[in-house]
This record gives structure tokens, sequence and C-alpha cells, in this order.
């Protein structure tokens, strides 16, 4: 299909867009789009401020949230197993690999797991890449990586040269149920469910806010300019 053509479809789909940019274009008035955006964006963003937040869930035993982790990337729980420290991200699989319109909830209760199990000993620590459900927790894969803090070559110099292992699907049967007993008994189960989900929720709507903030404050100094 050609560039023209395409216009043309684009223009047939959304007539109410082709007129906004001929109005606006005719009458040269970049105010005026400004004032469009600026209004929309107080919109979205008065409807987001109005919704109902889930209800507070605190995280399971033994794990702690990590303070100011909802203002950055990075661990979202701590906790303790002997002298192991056991630490968790999280983020939606949706985030990752786009859901497809059938999927439904189904993206949503769909979480991917970075948990690190490390020792004070080690200079690396045993991460376990999992997928997390409302009833059930499964490993993709397991390998050892340096520690963030190990004092170990910066992120940019890291070069996977150790063996990581098998495919975590092809080991034994055995060896991946001892996988999971291992981890589930480090308190990495389908129990964080419930938290993980409400701050994931908390999160979201905390950076649309801010997105929707920011933007309408550059857009704001522009026209002010």
């Amino acid at each position: 299909m050609s560039i023209r053509a395409a216009a043309a479809t684009a223009a047939a789909r959304h007539p109410w867009r082709s007129l906004l940019v001929r109005h606006f274009s005719s009458s040269s008035s970049s105010a005026a789009v400004d004032s469009l955006l600026l209004r929309s964006l107080k919109e979205h963003y008065l409807e987001v401020s109005r919704m109902t937040p889930p209800p507070k869930v605190n995280p399971p035993s033994p794990f702690t949230i990590v303070k100011g982790s909802l203002d950055r990337d990075g661990p979202v729980l701590r906790g303790a197993y002997k002298d192991e420290e056991i630490s968790i991200t999280v983020m939606r699989l949706a985030n990752i690999v786009p859901a497809d319109a059938d999927d439904g909830d189904d993206s949503i209760n769909q979480l991917f797991l970075h948990v690190d199990v490390s020792k004070p000993s080690r200079a690396d620590s045993l991460h376990f890449l999992c997928g997390l459900y409302p009833d059930a927790l499964g490993i993709h894969s397991v390998c050892l990586r340096p520690k963030a803090d190990s004092g170990a070559a910066p992120e940019s110099s890291r070069v996977v040269s150790k063996y990581q292992g098998r495919v975590f699907h092809e080991l034994d049967q055995k060896l991946r149920d001892a996988f999971h007993i291992f981890i589930e008994s480090r308190g990495v189960n389908e129990k964080l469910f419930p938290f993980l989900q409400a701050w994931l929720y908390v999160k979201d709507h905390r950076n649309l806010m801010r997105w929707f903030k920011s933007v309408g404050a550059f857009i704001n100094e522009q026209k002010s300019a």
C-alpha cells in the first residue's frame, strides 16, 4: 500500500482526526492545540486520581518492602533465610510480551519475578527467573550471576562467560522439583501474588499520574515561552 493510500485509509477510519488537523493547520493556532492537549491531559489526570486503590495488602513472611521501591526500578521485597538474603523484583508479563485481545485478564494475572538468593561469603548469587500466578509459581531459568554490590566488574563489561546450565525444562524432573522446593522453602510461592499484584497497581497508577503531570508541565512551559 502506498503512503497516499495509507493516509486515505486512516482518514476514512478517523474522519474526526482529519477535521481537527485541517482546522488547526488552516488556523495555524498552535496555542489552541496546546490548550486542547492540556485540557485533555488534565481530564485524564483527574479521572485517574479518582480511581479507587486496591485494599492494602502486606507481604507474607519473611519479606519486607524495600523502601522507595515504588519510585524506582529494582527489588520490591527483601527477606532472610538463615544466612541468606532473598530479593524479589517484579513486573507484569504483559509489559514484556504484548497481550492478545483474546487474553482478557490472563495477561494481568501473570507476573514475572527475578529472585536473587545471596550469601555474605559469596560474590555471586543464585538467580531464578519465575512466572507467578494466583495459584502457582513456575521456574523458567536458574543461573549464578555476580551480586550487584559484590564489587564485580561493571555491568557494561560483564560478559556471560560462565556456563549457565541447561534450559530448565530440559532438566530431570526430580531436579526441577528440588529447585521448586528450594525456592518455596524461602517463601517464594503463590502467596506473594496478592501483595505484588496490588503493589504493581499502585506503582502503575503513580507512574501514570506522574506522566500526565510531567507532559502537561512540558506543554505548559512551551506554551508560556
